[in-house]
Parts: structure tokens; sequence; C-alpha cells
């Protein structure tokens, strides 16, 4: 089967013996929504720069679309898109004038239809003549994503698109990239936005202290390690038994939460029914990606 990105065996040590990635196996199939997550330090962005080529891997392989970066390190190129987190922009040009030099690095002499349809499509049209450093935090994400895709990449990495922006902002990003996708393009996304994971991505890796603990469909993952979640605000402080297991309560003692079971609900919502005499609102919540990557990292 080809893949859009297939990782075989990967490892990477840096200088002074720290061990930033060990035996790290990924195959991304074409036209796929795929997700990386981790905790700071993880090895997340390490792995997508060897893929970008900009850091240099110790040992294994990586292809995109067949391209292995050792063999083919030009090809591989131009079928990948890559969008750093760190922004990077010359300030000696325009939105316009940084995307026509940005296409030249890979041969497009007549690129100017697609860079003004990108410039409309990352509402930056008002801003193609102004000079980059005069765009705002927002605008200069966008354009890093531009350039990214100037020359039309089969496979667009996204590191930490988001960070930074505000809400309207992200969801207006979202759109893009969900656009993209359904057009075809396979993205790979890293993002500490984990509520962005789940809504985006098909498939989701997550990865800590450079291995990759698990890898599955989001559904499979949401099914697998999640569960849903109740709060219950109360008009009065309140003591539970013990016997309902482990309980989150807030400082007043006048909202509960905790992990649904349905082994013991039955019993908790009976006992609350006989003992609070004040029920103002109660919640619950589906599955979260969150509460799975949590869990996978033993973190808190």
């Amino acid at each position: 089967m080809r893949f859009a990105l297939k990782i075989s065996q990967l490892h990477k040590q840096f200088s002074g013996g720290v061990q930033a990635l060990e035996n790290i196996d990924l195959q991304v199939e074409p036209g796929e929504f795929f997700a990386i997550l981790g905790p700071n330090g993880a090895g997340k962005s390490t792995l997508i720069n060897i893929v970008a080529q900009v850091v240099k891997k110790s040992s294994g392989s990586v292809a995109v679309f067949d391209c292995d970066i050792d063999l083919f390190p030009q090809q591989a190129k131009l079928l990948l898109g890559y969008t750093p987190q760190e922004i990077a922009l010359d300030s000696f040009f325009t939105s316009r004038e940084l995307l026509i030099n940005h296409s030249g690095y890979y041969g497009l002499g007549n690129n100017l239809e697609w860079i003004d349809h990108l410039l409309e499509q990352l509402h930056l049209t008002p801003y193609a003549h102004r000079n980059s450093k005069e765009l705002s935090g927002g605008m200069k994400r966008r354009l890093t994503i531009a350039k990214a895709l100037v020359h039309r990449p089969k496979l667009l990495i996204l590191d930490e698109p988001t960070a930074g922006v505000d809400v309207s902002l992200r969801h207006s990003l979202w759109r893009f990239i969900q656009e993209l996708h359904q057009s075809g393009t396979t993205i790979i996304l890293t993002t500490h936005y984990i509520e962005e994971a789940q809504m985006l991505a098909d498939r989701v890796a997550i990865v800590q202290d450079g291995r990759v603990v698990a890898c599955d469909q989001t559904q499979a993952l949401l099914k697998s390690f999640g569960s849903r979640r109740f709060e219950i605000h109360l008009g009065e402080k309140i003591d539970l038994p013990d016997t309902f297991g482990p309980l989150d309560w807030r400082e007043d003692r006048m909202m509960v939460s905790g992990e649904y079971r349905p082994e013991t609900a039955k019993g908790l919502f009976s006992w609350l029914a006989d003992n609070a005499h004040l029920i103002h609102d109660v919640r619950m919540e589906p599955a979260r990606l969150e509460d799975v990557f949590l869990k996978l990292t033993d973190r808190s």
C-alpha cells in the first residue's frame, strides 16, 4: 500500500546523549487527517522536523508518498508543505511578494492566480501589499500557512497552527483546514488544543518521551480509554460516602464532578435524591480526547 507518510524504526539522539525519539513507526494514508499529540518535550516537533528535513535523523527511514527523504530529498520536499511552530517571515517584502518569491524556490514562475486564491481564502487580500512586519500575529500565522501551500503540496504538516491566535481566527483556520482536507490534501496536525484534534482528526497518535504510546482512530481511542463525566451543582454543602468512588469537589463543596460509571451511577443519583435538598443543575459530558490524553500520558 502506498502511504502519504511512512516512518519506520526512527531514532533521533542529540549531542550529549539526549534520546529525543526512539523506535517510531507511523503510517499516514493518502487523504487522511492525522493528529500527533504529546506533552511538551515529548518529541512531536523533532519528529515532524525530521520529516520536513529540518532536523537530521539518527537512524530509520522516512518516505513521503514513496519518496525516501535520503534517496530523493528534493522530490520529497516538493510533495510536502510545512508550517513551523515559530513564525519566520522575511520582513523586507509584502505578503504577496513573499509568496511570489517562495514560489520561485519550487520553480513556479507563473503562480499568481494560486497566490491570490490563497490570500483570499486566508483573509489576507486586504493586506497583500503590506510589509509582512506590519501584520498582526494572527495574520503572520495565516501567511505562514499560505507559504506552505504555495506549491500545492499533497501533504501538509501543521505544527501548532492556531497557537496564539484569537478564538474567531482559530475557527476560521479550522474551516480553511477542513476545506483543504476535503479537497484531497493529506494533513498532519500537532496541537496543544486537544479539542482541535478531536474535532478535526480521523486518527490520532499520542507521543510521550519519544515513543508512540497510542495510535488509532479518534473514536476508537475515545471508546477504549475515554469516559463520560458528570457535573452536579448543589444548593447546599454536602459530603458523599466514599462508596461512589473518587470525586472532584469545588472548594465550597457545592459542586461535585467525576467519571461516570454505570455501575455506581444509579446509587449515586438515588443517594442525592434522598439526601440533597436542592440540586441546581446536572450535566453529562461525552468522552473527551483530553481525558484519553491525560490517562495515556499519566498526567493530571
